[in-house]
């Protein structure tokens, strides 16, 4: 049958276990799945990009960033906020006692971004990020990964039935399906990106 909605994707995963006493549990096995994939997936169509203005040292990470592409500041011309260590930060805030202006680092701090130097007046930042995959629900019964790679859910889904079931020879038969379908996704994420015409390089000038 067709995987292309949540209630799909239960039904499925009973059929090729052929069990029907494992309803309650199946939903689990789609939530271990999509762990994996927040981990294992880097794909273009995880990329997502906020704006938020700020004038604080601090600026929160938003609520499904998993890793960071590029973080910029925008408005009156853009230019690159480079990552920088906290340890590194804190050094850099004691060698200039901590004067603020225009940012040019980040760095990780509690589930936040620390800014150096810390804005001096209120600044706009652009962050693209890879976002989590949307989990799937009764309520969301689809998103871009169960339309594009329904068998990579099936697969990551059936390779943690195994397991409680107690049927560890299905394991690798599972897992090597899955990791076949993630190498195959993320080379096409990156064949797709690196598309066109091709990159030219940007020569300067000398003096």
């Amino acid at each position: 049958m067709a995987i292309s909605t949540y209630a799909e994707l239960k039904t499925s995963i009973a059929d090729f276990l052929n069990r029907d006493d494992i309803d309650d549990v199946i939903p689990t096995f789609i939530s271990l799945a999509e762990a994996g994939f927040n981990r294992d997936i880097r794909h273009y169509s995880m990329e997502s990009r906020q704006t938020a203005s700020t004038d604080e040292r601090f600026l929160t990470r938003p609520s499904d960033w998993l890793e960071t592409i590029r973080m910029n500041l925008v408005g009156s011309g853009t230019s690159t906020i480079e990552l920088m260590s906290a340890h590194g930060m804190q050094d850099s805030r004691q060698a200039s006692s901590d004067t603020a202006g225009t940012p040019a680092y980040y760095a990780h701090v509690d589930g936040n971004f620390e800014l150096f130097p810390s804005p001096d007046s209120s600044v706009d930042v652009e962050l693209l990020y890879f976002a989590k995959i949307p989990a799937l629900s009764d309520s969301n019964t689809s998103n871009w990964l169960l339309s594009q790679y329904p068998d990579l859910y099936l697969y990551a889904s059936l390779a943690h039935t195994a397991p409680y079931l107690q049927e560890d020879a299905r394991i690798p038969i599972w897992t090597t399906l899955y990791k076949e379908l993630i190498e195959t996704m993320n080379n096409e994420s990156d064949s797709a990106k690196w598309s066109g015409t091709g990159l030219k390089p940007k020569i300067r000038g000398l003096g």
